[in-house]
């Protein structure tokens, strides 16, 4: 039953909210350690994310302030898309293709238009989404075993 089909919308909305919100949080960590470790600018990427609500503005705490909506929007709509289609069975795999997907997309289709995006250096970007889809993936795994395991 992992097909928007065969789930009832307050069953994917609730799954997608329970998925979305750890893999939101954990999402950036791989490019943050990456800033980190090279001692670059840990906050570049969320300020990279503000650009997309104001793609005009230079001040780098306003663009921080609207990554805020920025990332929570992308983060939910991805979280609903993965509740809707994914199998639930091999979390890692599916979660690393649906990061390597959400990435070809958010990084290639939309990023492109962001010249702060494109600046970005694309393997930690790259790494993140894919922290978010296996983070995503195994949260919608272990809720579609739970419903499993109460209703059998």
């Amino acid at each position: 039953m992992s097909c928007l089909a065969h789930r009832a919308p307050r069953t994917l909305f609730s799954d997608a909210l329970r998925a979305g919100a750890p893999a939101a949080l954990l999402s950036g960590l791989p490019s943050t350690t990456y800033a980190l470790l090279l001692r670059g600018n840990p906050l570049e990427a969320t300020v990279a994310a503000g650009s997309v609500l104001l793609p005009r503005e230079g001040r780098r705490g306003r663009l921080l302030l609207a990554a805020v909506p920025v990332h929570l929007a992308l983060s939910a709509a991805w979280a609903i898309a993965m509740a809707a289609v994914l199998p639930r069975r091999h979390p890692l795999v599916e979660g690393t293709l649906a990061g390597l997907t959400i990435a070809a997309l958010d990084l290639g289709v939309i990023g492109h238009r962001f010249p702060r995006i494109q600046a970005l250096q694309p393997v930690p970007q790259i790494a993140d989404h894919i922290a978010f889809g296996i983070t995503a993936a195994a949260v919608l795994a272990r809720l579609e075993e739970s419903t499993r395991s109460s209703s059998g």
